[in-house]
């Protein structure tokens, strides 16, 4: 079985999405799918998931870079991160669950 949920991304915004709209951050597998996330959030934290929102980065234009070996050009890694929304009154501790 594949891991889903790679780690908790924990940043100045995500962290004020989690206090104010009980929205947390998460570095999910590129192929996962909502349905997925939404079951293993559920499965790993015992809450109950109301919303998931994706985005896909990486890729895209390649940078370059300039070396003493000549012009090398380089594409940033893929990765999704998921948005998970969870229900009024229920939160993940994202400090303690190690």
């Amino acid at each position: 079985m594949k891991t889903i949920i790679k780690k908790p991304i924990i940043t100045e915004k995500a962290t004020a999405q989690s206090e104010v709209f009980n929205r947390f951050t998460f570095a999910v597998d590129k192929t996962a799918n909502k349905i997925e996330i939404k079951n293993a959030v559920e499965k790993m934290y015992g809450v109950q998931v109301t919303g998931v929102r994706t985005m896909n980065y990486g890729g895209g234009i390649p940078s370059t870079k300039y070396t003493n070996r000549g012009i090398v050009e380089q594409s940033s890694k893929l990765w999704k991160k998921a948005v998970v929304t969870v229900a009024d009154g229920e939160t993940i501790d994202l400090f303690n669950n190690f």
